[in-house]
């Protein structure tokens, strides 16, 4: 059984912390002998008077509205810098913890998920009217919540509800959920790496020949032309 569905470190060196949510968010499918509600991160949270930064990252498809809204108005009212990060999906109640961020941060491989509040439910005519009532006013606390940040209104913003929505970076960008797009480091990272192998095969083979050309600049090709030209290189 998993401890908890949230991890929060804090380093007081630099003054900041880092608050990880990963998995469901519930107060119950956890460790009955560890304290995993949104309460006791609520209270960690308020014991953080000499944090200046807190950065948290996000990987949920979310889970209670109770839980996920506490846990968004304790990174409001506090008064660190809070920057959110969505490093796969913040879906459900998720995508609303996301919402906390002064910054809000996500790559082109993340995923926001937008729906009305749902929840099973039986009883009789009454019992069930109550029960959708009640729906109506936890959807309406979360379009609260993205309403004080996305550049939509609430027509729209409904409507994205509506159609249960599934929002890619530069959706969430274009419509304000998100503030920031990371771009990957990767790709940059094998292009160079490419480029000097190619490069030092090169001089390898003309230093054998008891000459080198000089070099002048060229515009890098597409990557896959790197990765063609290594492979026919090494084989030869």
């Amino acid at each position: 059984m998993l401890d908890k569905y949230y991890q929060l470190v804090t380093n007081q060196n630099d003054k900041k912390a880092e608050l990880y949510i990963y998995g469901d968010i519930s107060s119950w499918d956890y460790d009955s002998s560890k304290s995993t509600s949104a309460n006791s991160l609520v209270k960690s949270l308020a014991e953080l008077t000499d944090i200046d930064e807190i950065n948290v990252y996000i990987n949920s498809c979310g889970g209670e509205v109770g839980e996920g809204l506490a846990i968004y108005n304790a990174l409001k009212r506090h008064s660190a810098k809070v920057t959110t990060y969505c490093d796969g999906l913040a879906a459900s109640i998720a995508s609303v913890i996301f919402m906390a961020g002064d910054e809000r941060v996500m790559s082109n491989s993340s995923l926001l998920f937008v729906h009305n509040a749902w929840t099973y439910t039986a009883g009789n005519a009454s019992e069930l009217r109550k029960s959708a009532d009640d729906l109506d006013k936890l959807t309406k606390a979360s379009i609260n919540a993205y309403l004080e940040h996305v550049n939509i209104d609430e027509v729209e913003l409904k409507q994205l509800l509506d159609e249960e929505t599934w929002l890619d970076a530069t959706e969430c960008i274009d419509k304000g959920f998100a503030t920031k797009i990371v771009q990957s480091k990767s790709n940059k990272n094998v292009n160079q790496s490419v480029k000097h192998q190619i490069f030092e095969k090169l001089k390898s083979k003309q230093s054998q020949k008891g000459e080198l050309p000089p070099v002048a600049p060229v515009q890098p090709p597409k990557e896959n032309l790197f990765i063609n030209l290594l492979e026919s290189l090494v084989e030869k």
